[in-house]
């Protein structure tokens, strides 16, 4: 199991009680005459967020006393026990009752232990957590440990995370679990992959593409595409330094993809799996790509483009053709793709696309039960004319500037023509740090997936 989790029995786990306006009576009572009498001499409120360390008799810590929101709340963050690996002292620590949900209180504590240390010395906390009663302390592994790399991938600065990096990443997970790994780069790349060629020829950092495949062949199909931008200048339509400052994260949709894999190959899910990643650095030199030049796509669609900052659809629109001639059962595309989408819904809820209203629905539902937050938009076919160009089959770029997350995935639905498709425009960082959340690097969507296909096909 992961390092935060500790097994049972194993030494005193030190109890936390879960306390609001509803039961802080009744968890007073269970603690004992001497914590009720320094609790109410303390002045503790059973607020969300606040904890009090309870001393035994001897000046060892007792106990914790740690707020959440009542049940009825119109607002519960299930997250909330994410907070404690953070500020309880060192320790081995058990639910002492039930909090919201044990399973995500669990998780939530491990996901808020990370730390990314590749540059600097990590904070010793040894603070660890008993496994809740019935919870599958393995499963709740495999996902930290998919975060875990998410987070290091997209955390990791562009210097050291370039597209050969991102290779090296993708052929270690691949090494681990036993799965095939296939890169082209190149003159290949240029005649079978021209949009991402184009893309990465400004960089002297040489464009690839990642192609993993793991499991039986007569299992079903799903294929994973992940945008691997890793580092977004804007290209010859630069960005400004504001919008340029954290472009570290663009590959944050193949680092996304690499996480669900490693979920689903460590659950050894009955599946088989592809994991496909363009992975370029659009950047600035005398081979750029240029606004106005036209492309024909792997798939034969000729390309204008409008803006060159507009890439990432382009090296996804020839991933996802690549991955169509396949006619996988389900095939998902992650991508840190428009400002749009964060204007439209902020950068916690990820907005999804697709045309699948079942897919759509179950995919929902795994999201609430996760705390994965998500929300479905509309591929609304009128858009498509935005799209129009004067002398290609399409522009990368809408006219107008109007619906700019559903133009950029109506865009890519030019390119699939399997019907279970689901495409994710998310924005892959937490800007200020929550339960469970550090600030930095944040995968997500993968957590409800993964509850999707383990739903589908354990």
């Amino acid at each position: 199991m992961h390092p935060v989790f500790a097994s049972a029995g194993k030494t005193q786990a030190i109890p936390i009680w879960f306390v609001h306006a509803g039961n802080f009576d009744s968890v007073c009572k269970d603690i004992g005459g001497q914590g009720r009498t320094f609790v109410a001499a303390s002045g503790f409120e059973a607020k969300a967020g606040r904890m009090m360390l309870l001393p035994a008799a001897n000046g060892a810590l007792a106990g914790i006393l740690f707020g959440v929101e009542a049940p009825g709340e119109t607002e519960i963050d299930r997250f909330r026990p994410g907070q404690l690996s953070g500020l309880l002292p060192p320790g081995n620590y058990r639910f002492a009752n039930a909090p919201h949900d044990a399973r995500l209180a669990a998780l939530a504590f491990a996901l808020g232990a990370y730390q990314f240390a590749r540059y600097r010395k990590k904070e010793t906390r040894n603070v660890r957590l008993e496994v809740p009663d019935g919870v599958d302390g393995d499963d709740l592994t495999r996902i930290v440990e998919g975060v875990t790399l998410c987070r290091d991938l997209t955390n990791t600065p562009s210097n050291d995370m370039g597209p050969s990096e991102l290779e090296a990443a993708s052929r270690a997970l691949a090494r681990q679990h036993g799965a095939k790994l296939q890169v082209t780069s190149g003159e290949v790349l240029a005649k079978n992959f021209p949009l991402v060629h184009a893309v990465g020829a400004g960089s002297a950092r040489a464009p690839r593409l990642i192609d993993m495949t793991w499991g039986k062949a007569g299992d079903p199909k799903i294929t994973l595409v992940g945008k691997g931008v890793c580092f977004d200048t804007g290209g010859l339509d630069i960005k400004p330094d504001t919008g340029m400052l954290n472009m570290k994260k663009d590959m944050g949709g193949a680092a996304t993809a690499l996480a669900l894999a490693h979920m689903i190959m460590a659950r050894d899910l009955k599946v088989r799996l592809r994991v496909i990643i363009p992975a370029v650095e659009n950047s600035i030199s005398g081979t750029s790509f240029r606004p106005r030049d036209v492309f024909v796509s792997r798939k034969g669609i000729s390309v204008e483009i409008g803006n060159t900052d507009a890439e990432g659809r382009l090296i996804l629109a020839d991933a996802l053709a690549l991955a169509d001639e396949d006619e996988p059962a389900l095939m998902i595309d992650f991508a840190t793709l428009t400002g749009a989408a964060r204007v439209a819904l902020g950068p916690e809820v990820a907005p999804f696309f697709t045309d699948d209203d079942t897919l759509a629905d179950e995919l929902a539902l795994a999201g609430a039960a996760e705390n994965d937050p998500l929300w479905r938009m509309p591929l609304w076919r009128p858009y498509e004319a935005m799209l129009d160009s004067k002398i290609a089959d399409l522009n990368n770029v809408a006219t107008g500037g109007h619906g700019g997350a559903i133009t950029a995935a109506l865009f890519l639905r030019r390119f699939v023509a399997a019907k279970s498709w689901l495409h994710f425009d998310i924005f892959a960082w937490t800007p200020t740090a929550k339960p469970g959340r550090p600030e930095g690097a944040e995968c997500q969507v993968a957590r409800a997936l993964y509850a999707l296909l383990c739903g589908r096909y354990s």
